[in-house]
């Protein structure tokens, strides 16, 4: 079954690219770009319904829909970007390894709403990257996903952050939002090619403020999130 619904998904996702494309050939001179993340989320409800995922949400209340956020997560699975893209209440945009940008009329339009591709072979790819997205968050109001471990993890377990996006946080004077996920990785962990159906968890914590710091705090930043994302006490 879990084969079946995959290449359901598939076939869901092929149909979908034929019909966004016109609209976004008609969206990109006009600059509109709202309406096709309102798309991309409405078809992240579909694939989870398809997939056959149960998901249980927690702290909502501490996101601020008027305040833009960089949301740091655990990343335990290939489900774990279009399911917060999804449960994230705002409309998120995602720093991406340049590669994915070259799939047909999806990379151009991923481009376009603002998503940020960074380029992994190069010592300044990165800074590029973050300087761009921090640039965003400020003349744009956009908030951004970022999985601090940099890969899924092999283990299950929490690997150590990466401080990327927390010079993102600091430099655009963002709160982080610590989230931490769980079942994504039974369902579908690395190298496991179909998703089994099941539940997931996604617990949004306490914002963790930003305002004022400055690249000598960012080991403090990254320890209060990680133990955040950890659930440790």
């Amino acid at each position: 079954m879990a084969v079946v619904r995959t290449i359901l998904l598939l076939v869901f996702y092929l149909v979908l690219v034929v019909l966004i494309t016109p609209v976004l050939i008609l969206c990109w001179p006009l600059g509109i770009r709202e309406p096709l993340l309102g798309v991309a989320k409405w078809a992240m409800a579909v694939s989870r319904r398809i997939l056959g995922l149960k998901i249980e949400v927690e702290g909502l209340e501490n996101v601020d829909m008027l305040r833009s956020y960089v949301f740091m997560a655990n990343h335990l699975s290939f489900l774990d970007g279009p399911l917060l893209f999804y449960v994230i209440p705002q409309r998120v945009r995602v720093i991406l390894k340049k590669s994915v940008f070259r799939i047909p009329v999806v990379g151009p339009g991923m481009r376009f709403v603002g998503f940020i591709p960074v380029d992994r072979k190069r010592a300044s790819g990165g800074k590029r990257s973050i300087d761009e997205a921090a640039r965003m968050m400020k003349e744009k109001g956009y908030s951004f996903l970022i999985f601090p471990e940099g890969t899924r993890s092999r283990s299950g377990r929490l690997q150590p952050f990466k401080r990327g996006g927390f010079f993102l946080a600091v430099a655009a004077q963002a709160p982080i939002i610590p989230i931490t996920i769980k079942g994504t990785f039974e369902l579908m962990p690395k190298g496991r090619l179909f998703p089994r159906r099941g539940k997931i968890e996604v617990i949004f914590h306490k914002p963790v403020e930003t305002g004022g710091k400055a690249t000598p705090d960012i080991p403090a930043l990254v320890d209060q999130v990680y133990r955040a994302v950890a659930m440790e006490p």
